[in-house]
């Protein structure tokens, strides 16, 4: 599938400050001593594992910010299936340039990689049935717009991307305001009329009030077993979307979607997912 890429002026700061702080004060001292100034040279960053590719657009930037002269053709882009030891990209031109970004390219493009096939496992498990898969804000602190880009790619569905994107009521807001009635009820006095409402539940009883109330349009249904699960979606009848979300693992997506929820939202697709090998080889 092909994906639109996010402006690079977005993901410019944070590409840099990954960089400033490779670099360090002095910059690459290594490469500076060893490598003469006029030395060119074609690397290829290849996947040393089959996966399902991210973080390209992320990796050709870090490269060009620390040279533009530097030629970056990627090969296979983001959201794109890859093989053990495909060539995903390659960068020609100073050697000292590609040496000094090959670090932060590849920690950027190991780590999406990572989640975009986490991503694709478990959206894999839900085929055949109407439920998304979707990601949480349980993301690495300053990557979450990379991280979420990485579930977008793996096939996979975002969630808010901060808290000011939605309203979304926890168990901690309706214990601290005194009950799921009276977090609805301020909810409609307060809440612009282009801001969706979604609140959570742990209890059967609990979506009971939320349907009596009104005034969200989507319920999560947290930590329910499947039985809980299809008593909620029955219950709800159509009146609001219904998402899953609590110890959402692997092995349970199947089972979950058939339960005729809307969304599955899982945390660990991003803050489980494990790094894959990737090398830049010259």
């Amino acid at each position: 599938m092909s994906f639109a890429t996010v402006p690079d002026l977005i993901l410019e700061p944070m590409v840099k400050a990954a960089l400033m702080e490779d670099l360090g004060s002095y910059g690459d001292v290594t490469t500076r001593a060893v490598i003469a100034a006029d030395t060119t040279y074609a690397a290829r960053l290849n996947a040393r594992e089959d996966c399902v590719v991210s973080g390209m657009q992320i990796a050709a930037l870090a490269f060009r910010m620390v040279d533009p002269s530097l030629e970056v053709t990627t090969r296979v882009g983001d959201g794109e299936s890859a093989e053990k030891d495909t060539t995903l990209m390659e960068i020609k031109g100073s050697a000292a340039s590609i040496l000094s970004a090959e670090r932060v390219a590849l920690n950027y493009a190991g780590r999406l990689t990572g989640i975009a096939t986490k991503t694709a496992s478990f959206v894999a498990e839900a085929e055949g049935t109407t439920a998304r898969v979707t990601c949480t804000r349980k993301t690495t602190p300053n990557m979450r717009l990379a991280e979420k880009l990485a579930v977008l790619h793996g096939g996979g569905y975002n969630h808010r991307y901060s808290l000011s994107d939605a309203i979304l009521i926890k168990d901690n807001h309706i214990a601290a305001a005194g009950g799921v009635k009276q977090v609805l009820e301020a909810t409609k006095r307060h809440a612009s009329h282009m801001m969706a409402v979604e609140i959570e539940v742990d209890r059967l009883d609990q979506l009971e009030e939320v349907l009596a109330t009104g005034g969200a349009s989507v319920v999560l249904l947290d930590n329910m077993d499947n039985d809980q699960l299809r008593e909620a979606v029955a219950m709800v009848n159509g009146a609001m979307k219904t998402e899953a979300s609590g110890n959402v693992k692997l092995d349970r997506i199947k089972s979950i979607a058939a339960t005729g929820v809307d969304y599955i939202s899982s945390g660990a697709l991003t803050h489980s997912a494990r790094t894959i090998d990737l090398g830049l080889d010259f």
